[in-house]
């Protein structure tokens, strides 16, 4: 591709913001990248409270995160922020250690069983389904892979593996099938805590691909990485040394794609591109019922069947953020999971809750909720916001004020069916099919890593 193409890229998340990176590396410098918030960093969201950052998006991050790691090297900052610890509470506001075979005597044959079945599921992922963890997923439903490795130098690699197929199935159907069940107690915690849906209902390909094996092993032994002013800082940080920044409050209010050009109108005025990579959303399954306006691609653009008919398919979770305060005295020493809520039957109730400095109570605490699963009747915002209320009671940690809350579009995905029936292939054929190139969460994975190492595949492929 020429290298002065004029690129329009929507979206400063990680996805929008790395790709700028990426195409800035290869040597495009003629690129737009086109915000609708007045910030960068998408689900990155790190607000200021009593003078210190708070997460309401994205919290972590673990040593195999290459592509964050990129961002840094290119920014020149690192990893510098307060060191993560969390303990466990059941439903009951109970602290428990359920891992911890001392404290759990009942519990050892349960426990030896999935300490067998957890090194049998790492064997397994490196043979019988070779290539499981190649990043996107393009592929998969026709038993192969093609893509870069997930390893420091991230070479590409390809080849053809039939029991990747398997990926379709829903994560507890895959375990099951591979006598891996207990494994889902390990895999649970930085899965469904963290808003990505419930193994029943989502693909294991989604699950295996932002939980590979290193990675979960990082999350288990505590080997995470965090920064002093907040998740949101790496994209800002990457935003101020781009060479052409986002540009924020721009709302883009119609594309059209003719004659081998891309017309956008942005804030009344009509600008013209030779490409566009669209990094938003694209399909909003319910968008009159979001608070905030948010619609996807297939409203503003002039779409083509193709696209209308497959990114139908894609549904979000609805995952909900509060920041609270609490009074002194009823502040958690440190973080805690409440495994016993991440189940459906417990849909909308508190799931985790994060203590983010551990050296001061004068702080928020945020809490996660998911309240939706494809087979159950949506729990209603409110409703929602008050069970978490009523938890924090329960925990023994109530609620002083809600500081800030947010429910966002959260991990945009396919179910199993579409999975299996090639959706990811029949959107990868599309790629530049209308001028046009979709990355982004749905691409991939909807971790902040995911989404920018799939901003650069998409850049080295294409571009």
């Amino acid at each position: 591709m020429n290298k002065d193409a004029k690129i329009c890229i929507i979206g400063g998340g990680p996805a929008g913001l790395s790709a700028g990176m990426y195409l800035e590396q290869k040597g495009y410098t003629n690129y737009t990248i086109l915000e609708r918030l007045d910030r960068v960093g998408g689900k990155c969201w790190s607000p200021t409270y009593n003078g210190r950052r708070y997460e309401m998006g994205a919290i972590m991050g673990v040593p195999s995160y290459y592509a964050v790691h990129d961002v840094e090297e290119f920014c020149g900052i690192t990893h510098d922020g307060p060191k993560l610890n969390r303990n466990y509470k059941n439903a009951k506001g109970d602290v428990i250690e359920p891992f911890e075979p001392k404290k759990n005597i009942l519990k050892i044959p349960r426990l030896l069983k999935m300490k067998k079945q957890l090194k049998k599921l790492g064997e397994i992922l490196e043979t019988k389904y070779k290539g499981y963890d190649i990043n996107g997923h393009r592929g998969v439903a026709e038993g192969r892979y093609d893509g870069f490795a997930v390893t420091p130098g991230r070479e590409p690699v390809s080849g053809v593996n039939p029991n990747l197929k398997d990926l379709a199935l829903p994560f507890s159907e895959f375990c099951n099938k591979n006598g891996v069940e207990l494994t889902q107690d390990i895999w649970i915690g930085p899965y469904t805590s963290f808003g990505y849906g419930y193994f029943d209902e989502i693909p294991a390909g989604y699950v295996l691909k932002y939980l590979d094996f290193q990675t979960t092993m990082n999350f288990v032994k505590v080997n995470l990485w965090t920064w002093k002013n907040g998740t949101q800082f790496i994209w800002e940080s990457l935003n101020g040394k781009l060479k052409n920044p986002a540009r924020l409050n721009s709302t883009i209010e119609k594309v059209e794609r003719r004659d081998g050009k891309v017309y956008v109108t942005v804030n009344g005025a009509v600008e013209e591109y030779d490409k566009i990579i669209v990094t938003s959303p694209l399909f909003v399954p319910d968008k009159e019922n979001r608070r905030d306006g948010l619609v996807g691609m297939v409203d503003y653009f002039d779409a083509r069947e193709d696209e209308k008919k497959l990114f139908s398919k894609i549904d979000y979770e609805r995952y909900d953020v509060l920041a609270v305060e609490t009074k002194p005295e009823d502040h958690p020493e440190i973080s805690y999971y409440v495994f016993d809520n991440m189940v459906k039957e417990r849909l909308g109730h508190l799931m985790v809750y994060y203590r983010r400095w551990r050296d001061e109570v004068n702080q928020v605490i945020t809490t996660y909720a998911l309240r939706k699963h494809k087979d159950m009747k949506e729990v209603p915002y409110d409703t929602c916001r008050q069970m978490v209320l009523d938890d924090l009671k329960t925990m023994r940690n109530p609620a002083s004020n809600v500081v800030n809350e947010w429910s966002v579009y959260y991990f945009p995905h396919v179910f199993s069916a579409d999975y299996a029936a090639g959706w990811y292939d029949k959107v990868e054929a599309m790629q530049g099919k209308y001028d046009t190139y979709y990355a982004g969460e749905v691409m991939s994975f909807g971790d902040m890593d995911e989404t920018a190492e799939y901003s650069r595949e998409l850049v080295e492929r294409f571009f």
